[in-house]
């Protein structure tokens, strides 16, 4: 059990400094690739058009949840004026920026890794290489510079029609006052609380994209599978971690900025 759990920790280990060499090397290697411009955009538009109709979705039912089971919690007090301080805090601290995030690992992320790991199967990646073309800087650099813009977008919006969903369950199905429902939103949030908000959603951006871009471009590695079945677990590996390490870096910087 000791040599077990000894080779387990010395792969994370490596594993986690092979993925923070493959992500200083896909900034570095941005400076050198041309039409980055170009690139970038094509990027945002995959992590940001794309995924806007779950984010607006899941935005407006988790404000709706909240709103309606922030009600009946704080009626048992006599506190229902409180409930835009608990939908607007609750969302702009911690489930804007997670559950947006997770959403856009579910989507974009997947779609990256699998795209990555098809390219890696097919050669396409050592063509690139093979012409003098930086794989790292053409494929990987774009999608993480968009991401430290395209997350903190994302997380605006999912706490922007959060809080909508917010005051539709307060207001409309329970009959809380609007205003008092605003007023309670204006004093609740802070600059500060907006941004505790966009530095989670930068940082869970480059993680996750990051951690989907090294599964994908690393899917030759895969030592229990080969081929499309390679691609597949590099895919579900690089979700499933991106989700987790969403989690754990919330913890973190939460740990830090309260």
């Amino acid at each position: 059990m000791l040599r077990l759990l000894g080779r387990n920790t010395i792969n994370a280990v490596h594993g986690m400094g092979d993925f923070a060499l493959f992500t200083v090397r896909s900034f570095v290697s941005a400076f050198q690739t041309r039409k980055l411009g170009r690139r970038v955009m094509r990027a945002g538009f995959e992590q940001g058009v794309r995924c806007l109709p779950v984010i607006v979705i899941v935005g407006l039912f988790t404000g709706l949840v909240l709103g309606l089971q922030g009600y009946y919690v704080l009626n048992r007090f006599g506190s229902e004026g409180l409930l835009g301080t608990l939908v607007s805090l609750s969302l702009v601290r911690e489930l804007g920026p997670v559950l947006a995030a997770l959403m856009l690992v579910g989507q974009a992320g997947s779609a990256l890794a699998a795209e990555l790991g098809i390219q890696r199967n097919s050669e396409q990646i050592a063509a690139l290489e093979t012409m003098g073309v930086s794989s790292h800087g053409y494929l990987v650099a774009p999608r993480l510079l968009a991401s430290l813009v395209v997350f903190p977008m994302q997380a605006a919006l999912f706490v922007t029609v959060g809080l909508w969903g917010g005051s539709l369950s307060g207001s409309l199905l329970l009959g809380l006052e609007p205003g008092i429902y605003w007023s309670a939103v204006e004093r609740a949030v802070e600059s500060q609380d907006v941004r505790e908000c966009f530095t989670k959603a930068a940082v869970f951006g480059l993680l996750t994209i990051g951690l989907c871009s090294f599964h994908g471009f690393n899917a030759h590695r895969c030592r229990s599978a080969t081929g499309a079945r390679a691609v597949g677990t590099s895919t579900t590996r690089a979700v499933v971690q991106s989700s987790i390490i969403v989690l754990a870096a919330d913890y973190v910087i939460t740990s830090f900025l309260v």
